[in-house]
């Protein structure tokens, strides 16, 4: 008989499932708490918990988390981990270190759908969705990373490893319930940051949901036929429908936006593209962070010169935008933005 895995299990069900077995309902809330507060992935660690109930949980449940199985060191103390999932299937999440940071980016799906050209994972089919305990589990490996390698806590996660988050919308949003709860790992959801290539109906429904956490757009383009060349979801979720989305996300939840712009040299670089992404983001209160491209195989694309950059920045600084340069990290890895993708 296949066991559930007792992660994915709801509450009512596990109340439902003590009962039946003339255990007490606030059983759940305490395996609930051994998940969530203190990350076991055993049932012999429930120690507040009689053999015979420990027993009876692995004859009808089992765990399926997601297991650190390598780990390479960039120079510059980026570390990436490959977590190897039950079946067999692996995800890739990164430690970044920074004098004033430790962040995690974390993977939402076993490769992604969506072929944007320039990304190492595009170019992966998408094999399925993570549960939120398998999300969960990243975050609790890359805490344990900073806290053993570098002596300090992880202060921010971004949902901007593999795969496009939002359409994993539900083991997203319950991953981060975990992660950020009192009866979780309590971090702060404003230092957790989902990042979309713009599914516009999801974004909304962020909007709906009121959601607290922060949100990142990855535009890369403020024009339509560029954006299409990049991103095929721009011909379903154009830059109009994006607009629309993200001034009803913004009506709901009052949450600036970030907005992600990869630099790519000859193609985006230019100040008329510039002038462009100032008319896009005025569309709600936001910053831009504009990214240096990484090299990946398979891609033509190019980075920007760092004086095209730093021009194109102080452009954008020169007419009010709030925009910063993000300096590529983990190169010499493949584990900056856009080149996850197993190749070990």
């Amino acid at each position: 008989m296949l066991k559930q895995d007792i992660r994915k299990a709801s509450k009512e069900d596990l109340e439902a499932f003590f009962l039946a077995h003339n255990e007490k309902k606030y059983r759940t809330s305490q395996i609930y708490e051994w998940f969530w507060k203190k990350s076991s992935t055993s049932f012999d660690d429930m120690s507040n918990l009689s053999i015979k109930t420990r027993n009876l949980l692995q004859e009808h449940y089992q765990i399926n988390p997601a297991l650190l199985d390598q780990t390479q060191q960039s120079s510059d103390g980026t570390v990436k981990s490959g977590f190897k999932l039950h079946d067999g299937n692996v995800v890739e999440g990164v430690l970044i270190p920074t004098k004033n940071r430790m962040t995690a980016c974390i993977s939402s799906q076993v490769g992604c759908s969506l072929s944007c050209k320039f990304c190492a994972t595009g170019f992966m089919d998408r094999k399925r969705n993570l549960d939120a305990g398998e999300i969960y589990d990243q975050v609790v490996a890359i805490k344990k990373q900073a806290e053993q390698n570098f002596g300090k806590p992880l202060t921010n996660i971004v949902y901007m490893g593999m795969g496009e988050p939002l359409l994993n919308y539900a083991n997203v949003i319950k991953s981060i319930e975990y992660i950020s709860s009192p009866s979780g790992l309590q971090m702060s959801p404003q230092r957790i940051t989902v990042s979309t290539a713009g599914v516009s109906k999801m974004i909304e429904r962020l909007g709906d949901d009121k959601t607290r956490f922060n949100l990142a757009l990855s535009l890369h383009a403020a024009d339509d036929d560029k954006r299409d060349k990049i991103m095929p979801i721009n011909k379903t979720n154009s830059l109009d429908v994006l607009k629309k989305a993200l001034r009803y996300y913004f009506d709901k939840t009052k949450n600036d936006v970030t907005f992600e712009y990869i630099i790519f040299k000859g193609f985006n670089d230019q100040i008329e593209d510039a002038k462009k992404l100032i008319k896009f983001t005025k569309v709600v209160p936001s910053k831009i962070n504009i990214i240096e491209y990484n090299p990946v195989d398979g891609a033509d694309f190019k980075r920007a010169d760092s004086d095209v950059t730093d021009r194109f920045r102080d452009y954008l600084e020169k007419y009010g935008v709030n925009a910063r340069i993000r300096r590529s990290r983990g190169k010499d890895i493949d584990a900056a933005c856009g080149q996850l993708a197993n190749k070990n």
